[in-house]
C-alpha cells in the first residue's frame, strides 16, 4: 500500500482496549563520559552525568499502545521493592491500568541497567529471578485474567522468559480469549511454541523463528515453509517474522503472505523494535484492520524506533508525519489534523520554523524568489494558501485561475518548501496562531498595510521579515498580458 492509503487507515482508528500480559522490566540508563582508564584494572571509567528510568519488556509494549491512543490494561508480577514501585508509577503516569499486577516479595522486580558513553552501550547489568512464578502471585494473576480478557479487544502475551508466562497463565488467557473471540498476539521466547497453541499469531524475529523450527531461514524463499511450520505446530492463524534489515514477512494459515521491505533510514538502536511491532499489530487488529496493512504500518513504526536511542514509543502523530514523508510532493501537502501532527514532530526536533502565506494563484519567478528568501530565514518552511472561496472574496470574479489542490501541489514541488496547508479565512491570523512560527515572512508591500500576525509572533519570541519584491513579476502582470492588457486585481 502507498503512503496515502496507510495514512487513511491510521487516521480512521479509534481507541481500542488492549490487555498486555507478560514480563515487566524496568530499563535504567546511566549516561556519562569516558575520559580515562581505571588504575585498578584495564577498564574504562564512566563519569556518570545522569540516569533515566524507562518501561521495558511488557511495559514498553504498553507504552507503545498508549502512544497510539489505545486504552491499556497490564498484568504481570512486580517485586515488593523500590524498583517495582518505580515501574508501577511509570505505568500509571501513562494512564495504564495496573490493578492486574501481582506483587511477589520472594523475587526482585526485573531491572536492566545500561551504562552509556555517548550513544554507545558499554555494559548491561541485569537484576532478575527468572524462576517460573508460583504460589499466591501466580494464583492472583490467573484469577484476574478472564475478566480482563473479556473487556479487551486484543491481548498481547509479551514473553521475555522472566517467568511470568507459565502454562497456567497462558491457558487462562487463551481460554478466555477463545470464549470472547478476542485475538491473542504472542511475542515469543524459547523454542517451544506449542505452549502458545490457540493464539492468533506469533511475532518472532528471524533467529527466534529458526530456533523454533530447528533450521536456518537465511533466504526469503525459506520463509513460507518456516512460517507454515510455526502455524501448524501452534495452531495459529498467522505468523509474522521480523527480519531486521530485510523488513517483515507475514503468512496466514490460508497461504496468504507478504514481505514488507525495511524502510531506508539509519539504524541507531534496535532496542524495543520487537515491542513496537507487536504493539502496532495489536492496535490495528483490535480496531478491525487486516493483517497485511497492519504489518505495513508496524514496519513504518519500527523504522522510527530503530532511529532512536533506547526504547521509544511511537505516537500516532509521529507515525502520521513519517508516512507523509514517504510519498513525493503530495507528502508535503498537509490537511486537518495532519498539520498538528507535523508541527508536533518539528517542535520535538526544535528547528527554526518559518511561515508565510498567500494566494499563489499563478506561480511565477517572483514567488520562487520570495519563497527562497523565506526558507533562508530558518530550517523548515510551511506555506499557508488561501482556499478558493477566500481568493474569490479577495480578488473578485474569475479568481482563482487555478484551484486550491493545483496551487498546493505546485508549491509542494518546490525544493525550498517543506509543507503546504490551506486556510479559509480572509486573513491568515488564525493559521499564524495555529502554527506559531519562529519566523513570519511577508512581502515588502505589506510594510505600510501592517503584517497580519506580527503581534502574535513577536509576543511568542518570534521575528517578522519583509521579503523584497522582484520588479515586474506578479500574477497581475502575467494575467494582464495573457488577456490582452485587461486590468486585473493584484495578487
Amino acid at each position: 500500500m502507498n503512503g496515502r492509503e496507510l495514512e487513511a487507515i491510521l487516521t480512521q482508528r479509534g481507541r481500542p482496549r488492549v490487555l498486555i500480559v507478560g514480563d515487566l522490566i524496568l530499563d535504567r540508563y546511566v549516561s556519562g563520559d569516558v575520559a580515562r582508564i581505571s588504575p585498578e584494572a584495564p577498564i574504562p571509567v564512566l563519569t556518570a552525568r545522569r540516569s533515566e528510568e524507562k518501561l521495558g519488556g511488557a511495559g514498553n509494549v504498553a507504552a507503545n499502545l498508549v502512544a497510539m491512543g489505545a486504552v491499556v490494561d497490564i498484568a504481570g508480577v512486580l517485586g515488593d521493592d523500590g524498583w517495582g514501585r518505580a515501574l508501577r508509577k511509570l505505568l500509571e503516569d501513562l494512564g495504564i491500568e495496573t490493578t492486574g499486577c501481582a506483587v511477589d516479595a520472594s523475587r526482585p522486580t526485573v531491572q536492566k541497567t545500561r551504562m552509556m558513553s555517548g550513544s554507545q552501550q558499554m555494559l548491561r547489568v541485569d537484576w532478575e529471578d527468572a524462576r517460573p512464578v508460583s504460589g499466591a502471585a501466580r494464583d492472583q494473576l490467573v484469577a484476574s485474567l478472564p475478566a480482563r480478557v473479556k473487556t479487551a479487544r486484543a491481548v498481547v502475551l509479551s514473553d521475555y522468559g522472566k517467568g511470568v508466562l507459565v502454562p497456567e497463565v497462558i491457558a487462562a488467557v487463551l481460554k478466555a480469549a477463545k470464549s470472547a473471540n478476542v485475538p491473542v498476539l504472542v511475542d515469543p521466547k524459547g523454542e517451544d511454541y506449542a505452549r502458545y497453541r490457540g493464539a492468533t499469531l506469533v511475532t518472532p524475529n528471524r533467529k527466534e523463528a529458526e530456533q523454533a523450527v530447528g533450521r536456518k531461514l537465511a533466504k526469503l524463499e525459506d520463509l513460507p515453509s518456516g512460517a507454515d511450520e510455526l502455524i501448524q505446530k501452534s495452531g495459529l492463524d498467522a505468523a509474522v517474522i521480523t527480519l531486521g534489515a530485510d523488513g517483515i514477512y507475514w503468512r496466514d494459515k490460508r497461504g496468504a503472505s507478504g514481505h514488507v521491505p525495511a524502510q531506508a533510514r539509519a539504524v541507531f538502536d534496535v532496542t524495543g523494535a520487537g515491542d513496537t511491532v507487536v504493539a502496532q499489530l495489536a492496535f490495528y487488529m483490535a480496531d478491525g484492520v487486516g493483517l497485511g496493512p497492519a504489518v505495513e504500518l508496524a514496519n513504518q513504526a519500527a523504522a522510527i524506533t530503530v532511529a532512536r536511542l533506547g526504547t521509544h514509543a511511537v505516537s500516532r502523530a509521529e507515525l502520521a508525519a513519517h508516512l507523509a514523508e514517504s510519498h513525493p510532493h503530495g507528502g508535503k501537502v498537509v490537511r486537518g489534523g495532519e498539520v498538528e501532527a507535523l508541527l508536533a514532530q518539528w517542535r520535538r526536533a526544535r528547528p527554526c520554523l518559518v511561515f508565510t502565506n498567500g494566494c499563489f494563484d499563478v506561480l511565477h519567478v517572483g514567488h520562487v524568489d520570495y519563497l527562497r528568501f523565506a526558507k533562508q530565514k530558518g530550517d523548515v518552511l510551511i506555506v499557508g494558501v488561501n482556499d478558493d472561496a477566500s481568493v474569490k472574496r479577495l480578488k473578485g470574479a474569475g479568481r482563482p485561475v487555478n484551484p486550491l489542490d493545483d496551487r498546493m501541489e505546485m508549491l509542494a514541488a518546490l525544493e525550498m518548501v517543506d509543507a503546504v496547508t490551506s486556510f479559509a479565512e480572509d486573513t491568515p491570523a488564525k493559521i499564524v496562531e495555529r502554527v506559531t512560527p519562529n519566523v513570519l515572512v511577508k512581502g515588502q508591500d505589506w510594510a505600510e498595510k501592517g503584517v497580519v500576525g506580527r503581534e502574535w509572533v513577536e509576543s511568542h519570541g518570534g521575528v517578522v521579515h519583509l521579503a523584497p519584491m522582484v520588479p515586474g513579476k506578479s500574477t497581475t502582470s502575467i494575467l494582464d498580458r495573457a488577456q490582452g492588457g485587461a486590468e486585473l486585481p493584484s495578487c
